[in-house]
């Protein structure tokens, strides 16, 4: 394969774990491991645009395997990467269970490891390139392509401008903006755009965002952009 395409592998058997992951990374995969549901978690929240698919055990700490597959299908980035569950749970109707909370394949253990390649190739020959635009930072998702900003998977309305600073502060969030900076990214030949100005933007912008505005800073004698502290 030409691409590199990395895979969330949540497993709870070490051993066996290690083991596939060994043989992925072998066959030119990247692989994130994940040994229980938390570690899972911060995979999804922190670096949800490095997962091109996912293979889940269901029976695992924390956060199961089934509840992993539901956030990740109701987080912007991932609602569509391919997911498998990789199980001990053989049942035909635990297989309809995980088919209908958004798993792509299901697979009993045990298995082989060429099977299990198998159907991850299978899944992401089938899989369309990604062309969304989204950029995220914490629970703050922003679609450049379709002009949508979503906190906690719930729809929140800017202005023009809100956006625009928002979208400058997401595509470097370890950067720190000065007011002219802003100025310059958000007006044109048409508006002009008061220093001042940007500080009540601002300001409205941290209050639509609710609870996640506090992921806005204020450096003072600087300027504005995320906070650094709560980068993941």
């Amino acid at each position: 394969m030409d691409v590199k395409h990395a895979i969330l592998l949540l497993e709870d058997e070490k051993e066996a774990a290690d083991m596939l992951a060994n043989y992925l990374e072998m066959h030119n995969f990247e692989v994130l491991q994940a040994y229980d549901g938390k570690q899972a978690m911060e995979y999804i929240t922190q670096r949800p645009d490095k997962i091109d698919m996912a293979i889940l055990d269901i029976m695992v700490p924390a956060v199961n395997g089934m509840e992993i597959c539901k956030r990740m299908r109701e987080n912007p980035i991932l609602a569509s990467v391919p997911i498998i569950f990789l199980t001990a749970k053989d049942r035909e109707s635990d297989e309809i269970s995980g088919l209908e909370a958004g798993a792509d394949d299901y697979i009993a253990k045990p298995a082989s490891f060429k099977l299990i390649e198998a159907r991850v190739k299978s899944l992401l020959r089938r899989q369309p390139a990604r062309t969304s635009g989204w950029l995220h930072f914490r629970n703050i998702y922003l679609d450049n392509t379709n002009f949508e900003v979503q906190v906690d998977n719930q729809r929140v309305d800017l202005t023009h401008t809100e956006f625009r600073i928002l979208e400058l502060f997401l595509q470097q969030p370890n950067k720190v903006y000065t007011r002219q900076e802003i100025l310059e990214h958000i007006s044109d030949d048409q508006k002009f755009v008061f220093d001042r100005t940007v500080d009540v933007h601002v300001k409205n912008l941290r209050i639509k965002l609710g609870s996640a505005g506090e992921a806005i800073k204020t450096y003072r004698g600087t300027g504005y952009g995320m906070n650094r502290e709560m980068a993941g």
